[in-house]
């Protein structure tokens, strides 16, 4: 089973492409809030920052390299914290066109869904009346009948796009057969330990909340990579902290950040995300756990260094 550790290391997913501008006033959306955002979530605790970028004009998400070049120099000069680039940019993404980012500027880590999936957003238009641009809706909407598409080519793609440049993954699975995907691409000698998996709950199309669930891919990851990987979890919207909560307990890892939810507690939305890193970190620290420096996280994932990256 994957080794427990009294270090626990905290993700923060800065802004993602699952949320729009109109859910909340705080999400950021510029390269200025971006960084921010990314700083303050470091300085809190977080040492890991999984990052993606949006459009200035419209807060669209984008994989263009030149948006992420305006806040990475930024966030890598004033934390130390790990900072991991999306493959997974958004569902309506080619792979091609959601790859760019890590190629270009090589990483420590970037993240790698491991299967396709239904990724259903549409059930959000019954929460929001209003939208600030036009494109939301159509967004949402499309994700209706849209396949969020990552094939064994799509994988196999990636893996070797990166194989050159030292980037590691963190490896996204959303239901228990992208684990056995994972076991598929490790069997074949594509991907190496320790894997760093991130299991992830609450998404329309992929596993459920219920503690069983989380148990399980808990129990199938054990099974199928031994003591060779780092288990991370993460829980979509109003489930993010009881799910990173029991996961903490079980000696995992968490994420957590405006990507996965915009809530900081009941009916109250996170003006920064600062305010979730800080509220697992007391999670971590009640149950008398510490928090993984980045450091401390490079050794745990076996990270080439912040030094080794192109930005």
């Amino acid at each position: 089973m994957a080794k427990p550790s009294r270090k626990i290391i905290i993700t923060c997913a800065i802004t993602g492409g699952i949320h729009t501008p109109s859910m909340s006033p705080h999400l950021p959306v510029n390269s200025d809030q971006i960084a921010t955002h990314a700083i303050e979530a470091a300085a809190a605790g977080a040492s890991i920052l999984h990052l993606h970028a949006r459009t200035a004009e419209d807060g669209r998400p984008t994989q263009d390299p030149a948006a992420f070049a305006e806040f990475l120099p930024r966030v890598k000069q004033s934390t130390d914290a790990v900072l991991n680039l999306t493959t997974g940019g958004s569902p309506t993404m080619t792979v091609e066109e959601r790859l760019r980012p890590a190629t270009h500027f090589a990483p420590e880590v970037a993240s790698l869904n491991m299967g396709s999936m239904n990724f259903g957003l549409y059930p959000m238009l019954d929460r929001y009346k209003e939208f600030q641009h036009e494109w939301e809706p159509a967004y949402l909407e499309k994700t209706r009948d849209t396949v969020f598409k990552n094939t064994f080519k799509d994988i196999e793609f990636i893996l070797e796009s990166c194989s050159g440049n030292g980037t590691r993954f963190e490896f996204e699975c959303y239901d228990t057969s992208h684990l056995y995907n994972l076991a598929h691409f490790r069997d074949r000698g594509l991907v190496k330990g320790p894997l760093f998996i991130q299991t992830v709950f609450g998404i329309l199309g992929g596993i459920g909340t219920h503690p069983e669930d989380i148990a399980h891919m808990r129990r199938t990851a054990d099974r199928l990579f031994g003591d060779d990987y780092v288990w991370s979890v993460l829980g979509a919207g109003r489930h993010q902290m009881p799910i990173t909560t029991m996961a903490a307990s079980m000696g995992g890892n968490v994420r957590v950040g405006l990507e996965d939810s915009l809530w900081d507690g009941p009916g109250t939305l996170a003006k920064t995300n600062a305010d979730q890193v800080r509220r697992v970190r007391k999670v971590i620290e009640g149950l008398g756990l510490e928090v993984a420096s980045p450091q401390e996280a490079r050794q745990m994932l076996d990270l080439k260094g912040g030094d080794q990256v192109g930005f």
